[in-house]
């Protein structure tokens, strides 16, 4: 196709030349044929005749769209013609065209064009081989070409008659020459001669040479090929099923235009099991019309072939005759049957049964089972059967009279019928079970144990089925014969990860004792996906979140905790952990317009899983309720800044103790009772008297109903700027005296001298004061005398303000012992005498 396409390219190309370089230039190729790799010589001669050229033109080859190149030399003929020679040292291309051309314009010009091949010689063929089909009656030959050549290669079949060992060539037979491409050819039968040899062999040829393959010496009928015969079953009799089981009886009959043919049959059969293997029978005969295959109790199904080959004379083998499916004939099966049923009265008179029923083999080669068939003998019929059930199941439901206490089952096949096995209902009596316990040994097996009843049954009944709602028919049993286990392994029809309803019931001789009953799992695994997170409420910093748990899945798979974890926006992480009692969790302490990403994980004995994420952002402060706030941090700020000034300026201004230091009257002596009083508490009291008149000390009392009296001028500016606790006494004398009075004195041998009062200033008589000299002051506030174990200062009156009162001669004290001061009454004062 390829160079096809080039061809027609360059004629179009020539087509298009001036009239005029027509003929001008002429390529000659020492072979357009060579050998795939050999080198290839060329000339280009351009005529004198061409006006258009130049008298000396430059010649440049071009192979295939290779770049242009120069020859190997160009030179210059008598007769006028420029010449240019090529050499190329190994041609690669199978097909390739080789042009000569000259510079034209500003382009080039092809002046001739030339194509090469290359390729290889022929191989000789291999593996020539002839069969003889009887029903065409030709001889095909087939053989292999060998590898491709690239070059165009024909196949001739050749063939000649022969005498005795194919070494003399008697007649020529027409040569054979089969399709394009293909690789076997046909004789026909009238070009053949049976029973004589003949030498065949094959021929190929190209351009670059011949070859032929080995020749075959052969007898067209040696060669024959067979086709298959046919198979058949074979009837037999009833009466040989039972004494010959697990057989097969078959029957071939050979290919009809090979009837006249002595042949050979080779038998082969696989039983329908996975991984089983063909088993072969040689050497059938192909005239035995019957054939007995025993000893076949493997599968209830044999697939059988068969082909057929001629003998004692060579031939070729058959194909395998289409598959032929038989059964074996099977012994009577050879069984015990277990039993177990379920009763519920229908009626007075009319009870249902359903009958369930497992086969156990007795023998390897118990025979197969086709059916069962379920049985009642009625008293009114004289012995007559009534079936009940004929199925293939293991279980049949029925009604019988309520006074029917018996049915028959038995299993059949071809081969005949099992022993009957008689099914007796038994009656609920007996002791249970007891400590019923079951646990799963992994996701396939349930192991269930007990405690064996007091009296020893003779086997036990085990039931176990899909959970408490499944139905009855999908309940698995099996009966265990032996009365001294205590445990048992199941193992069928167990699916992983399902809830299992287990009943295990004694047997008894003629009855059967109570079921008891015990639910357990066939295994456990993580939850598919942990119960899904929703948000209820959420505040600013809060979020009430909750879930529904998966109902279905907590029988099957007890969880043991939930998990929270939720992450703030800083990517810090919290978590808490929940008892499986908890179907919500409200989670605090959150920023306001904060974004959270929540998830719960359910975690079993199995594993944990985790529910799909929520994102959830709590909710911002609002505008008055953030100055609400910072308006009472304004105001603590101010009233703790408040309290810490009044503190400081106040605290050098404190004169008197909080707790004063008054002694008890009746246990001490003034002499020794000196109140401790402050240096910047003492001060000076003005002059009222001069220095020659004997120092006086005025005591002044005040009711409380009696409306204060205003001093003169002097004397308000004399004592206003007293404090109020020195207003209430006033002492008159020497300013030096008055300021001794009030140092301290240390020492119990100093005098301390105190004024008695004698009367009252309201009362009609006469008051009078009695002046002692005295250096301690009287007590700061008109209390009464405290007891022995009271504090003066904790039964304070309200202060009072008192204002002086004028003084009067009648006020005068004169000296000696103030015993009827009533703040003195019970102290002993010394130094009176004097």
């Amino acid at each position: 196709m390829v160079g096809a396409c080039s061809l027609a390219e360059v004629t179009l190309i020539l087509s298009m030349l001036p009239r005029s370089l027509e003929s001008c230039g002429h390529i000659r190729i020492s072979t357009p044929v060579v050998r795939l790799g050999d080198p290839v010589v060329a000339s280009c001669t351009i005529s004198p005749n061409c006006s258009k050229l130049d008298q000396e033109p430059q010649i440049l080859w071009r192979l295939e769209n290779e770049p242009n190149q120069h020859g190997d030399r160009q030179r210059h003929l008598p007769d006028g013609t420029q010449e240019s020679t090529i050499t190329l040292a190994h041609l690669n291309y199978t097909q390739a065209f080789l042009s000569c051309l000259v510079p034209w314009a500003d382009s080039f010009q092809i002046l001739d064009q030339a194509e090469l091949q290359a390729g290889y010689p022929p191989a000789s063929p291999s593996n020539l081989s002839c069969l003889m089909y009887l029903t065409t009656n030709n001889l095909v030959c087939q053989w292999e070409p060998g590898p491709e050549t690239h070059l165009p290669t024909n196949f001739i079949l050749k063939s000649f008659r022969s005498r005795a060992d194919c070494q003399y060539q008697k007649d020529s037979i027409f040569d054979c020459v089969p399709e394009e491409r293909q690789s076997n050819c046909s004789i026909p039968r009238k070009q053949l001669i049976l029973y004589q040899n003949m030498v065949i062999w094959v021929q190929a040829k190209n351009v670059l040479g011949t070859s032929e393959s080995p020749k075959l010496c052969l007898d067209p009928m040696d060669v024959v090929k067979l086709e298959p015969p046919t198979l058949r079953a074979m009837d037999i009799s009833p009466d040989m099923v039972p004494r010959l089981p697990g057989c097969l009886w078959l029957s071939w009959k050979p290919w009809e235009p090979s009837n006249f043919m002595e042949q050979e049959c080779e038998l082969r059969y696989q039983p329908e099991l996975e991984g089983a293997n063909w088993t072969l029978v040689s050497h059938l005969p192909s005239s035995k019309d019957q054939f007995k295959l025993c000893g076949l109790q493997r599968a209830p199904v044999y697939t059988l072939q068969m082909r057929c080959i001629r003998s004692p004379l060579p031939g070729l083998w058959s194909s395998w005759s289409p598959g032929l499916q038989l059964r074996p004939t099977i012994k009577a099966p050879i069984i015990r049957l277990d039993t177990w049923w379920q009763k519920k009265q229908l009626d007075p008179g009319t009870v249902g049964v359903q009958l369930f029923w497992k086969p156990t083999p007795l023998q390897e080669d118990s025979g197969q089972i086709q059916g069962y068939l379920l049985s009642w003998s009625s008293s009114d019929r004289h012995g007559q059967d009534t079936h009940l059930c004929n199925t293939t199941e293991l279980s049949c439901t029925f009604c019988l009279p309520s006074e029917a206490q018996n049915v028959t089952l038995v299993a059949y096949n071809t081969g005949g019928t099992s022993l009957p096995t008689p099914v007796v209902f038994w009656e609920n009596k007996g002791p249970a079970v007891t400590r019923l316990h079951a646990m799963a040994q992994d996701s396939d097996s349930i192991w269930v144990d007990w405690e064996a009843p007091s009296s020893l049954p003779q086997g036990y009944l085990i039931e176990w089925g899909l959970g408490p709602i499944s139905n009855y028919s999908s309940k698995n049993w099996r009966m265990e014969p032996d009365g001294n286990i205590t445990g048992i392994l199941l193992e069928d029809n167990i699916s992983p990860f399902q809830l299992y309803e287990i009943t295990v019931a004694p047997l008894y001789p003629g009855t059967v004792g109570p079921s008891v009953k015990v639910y357990t799992y066939s295994g456990e695994r993580a939850l598919p996906h942990a119960p899904e997170l929703h948000l209820k409420h959420i505040g600013r910093t809060w979020a009430q979140l909750d879930w529904v748990p998966e109902t279905p899945w907590l029988g099957m798979i007890p969880l043991t905790h939930y998990t929270i974890f939720w992450t703030d926006a800083h990517n810090q992480s919290f978590s808490i952990i929940l008892n499986i009692s908890f179907h919500g969790f409200v989670l605090d302490h959150l920023q306001p317009a904060s974004l959270y990403h929540v998830y719960l994980m359910a975690t079993s004995r199995a594993g944990s899983t985790n529910s799909t994420g929520l994102t959830l952002m709590t909710m911002a402060l609002e505008t008055s309720e953030l100055h609400i706030f910072l308006a009472i941090l304004c105001i603590l700020f101010l009233f703790i800044s408040f309290c810490a000034t009044a503190w400081f300026c106040c605290k050098y201004s404190r004169k008197n103790f909080f707790w004063p230091n008054v002694p008890d009257p009746a246990h001490s002596s003034l002499s020794s009772w000196v109140p401790t009083i402050m240096p910047e508490e003492i001060f000076q009291l003005p002059n009222f008297w001069d220095s020659g008149m004997p120092p006086i000390t005025k005591i002044t009392v005040l009711e409380e109903d009696k409306k204060p009296t205003h001093w003169d001028s002097s004397e308000s500016f004399g004592t206003s700027s007293l404090p109020a606790l020195v207003q209430a006494y006033v002492l008159q004398g020497d300013s030096r005296t008055i300021s001794n009075q009030f140092q301290p004195h240390s020492g119990t041998g100093d005098q301390v001298l105190y004024g008695q009062v004698l009367g009252s200033p309201t009362s009609p008589d006469i008051v009078r004061y009695l002046s002692c000299d005295s250096t301690q002051p009287l007590l700061g506030a008109p209390t009464p005398s405290p007891k022995s174990y009271e504090n003066a200062w904790f039964h304070s009156r309200p202060q009072e303000t008192f204002v002086p009162q004028p003084p009067s001669q009648e006020d005068d004290c004169v000296f000696g012992p103030l015993f009827e001061f009533p703040l003195f009454q019970g102290l002993q004062v010394h130094g009176v005498e004097e």
